[in-house]
């Protein structure tokens, strides 16, 4: 299938992303809706409105804004959704890619967005697959139990797509020297989820709280060899690789 990944145009591919976000999340209720005209509003003051097309159709979106923390200018990215189907086939790694090369245009160094940090599948995107970093832990971030998420940061210069700085530790997200000391957090999880189990999770969840106040950093969260039922939190101190 030929996938156009490109910036999108007009009322009927803003309506558009709207409705496959809506699908994705599964959200019906109208106040979780996403008006075309902030799409709109957001291409032309510095954000990012881009999707992914398999000739009409609109398969993948994603959208983000200029955000800015203590000086530093990033770009943030709210969402980013594949059709059903199309998960895993590597649309949305050429949504995260194209956004990237949108942001820097604008002159952002960083790339943020948060995830839920017990969906093994996503932190597996983020890490091994991006090279993101986790650089905060956001207990119950939208104001509702169970959305407890991790802020990540995304270099912008190593985000291009083949690049060859692989990392050579066993475990660790490519495009990092490993410069830190490391260290893990290892719990039980299933074929999807990290700590199903509610004493587990509230377990790894006072974990996280714990590292990410001390100023550690996620790097990778891994299943340990040969035990196929937990995985491992890796994280960094010391010196961030370059």
């Amino acid at each position: 299938m030929d996938v156009v990944v490109r910036e999108l145009d007009g009322i009927a591919e803003w309506t558009a992303a709207g409705a496959l976000y809506r699908e994705v999340f599964g959200y019906t209720a109208p106040e979780w809706g996403l008006n075309p005209r902030l799409l709109a509003a957001l291409r032309e003051n510095g954000g990012t409105v881009i999707g992914a097309l398999a000739g009409d159709d609109l398969v993948g979106f994603c959208y983000g804004f200029p955000g800015v923390e203590g000086g530093e200018f990033y770009h943030y990215s709210q969402a980013a959704v594949v059709a059903a189907g199309l998960r895993g086939t590597g649309v949305g790694r050429l949504l995260k890619y194209a956004q990237a090369a949108a942001a820097r245009l604008t002159g952002a160094g960083t790339m943020r967005w948060v995830f839920d940090p017990y969906a093994l599948r996503n932190a597996h995107f983020n890490f091994a697959v991006l090279g993101a970093t986790g650089i905060r832990f956001l207990p119950d971030f939208y104001a509702e139990p169970g959305t407890d998420r991790v802020l990540v940061s995304w270099d912008l210069t190593r985000a291009v797509p083949d690049r060859a700085d692989a990392d050579p530790l066993p475990g660790a997200p490519a495009g990092r020297t490993g410069k830190g000391s490391r260290s893990a957090v290892v719990v039980a999880a299933g074929d999807r989820w990290a700590a199903p189990g509610p004493e587990d999770r509230a377990w790894l969840r006072q974990e996280l709280l714990a590292r990410f106040a001390d100023r550690e950093r996620l790097v990778d969260v891994v299943r340990p060899e040969g035990d196929p039922g937990r995985v491992a939190y890796l994280f960094e101190t010391g010196e961030e690789g370059a």
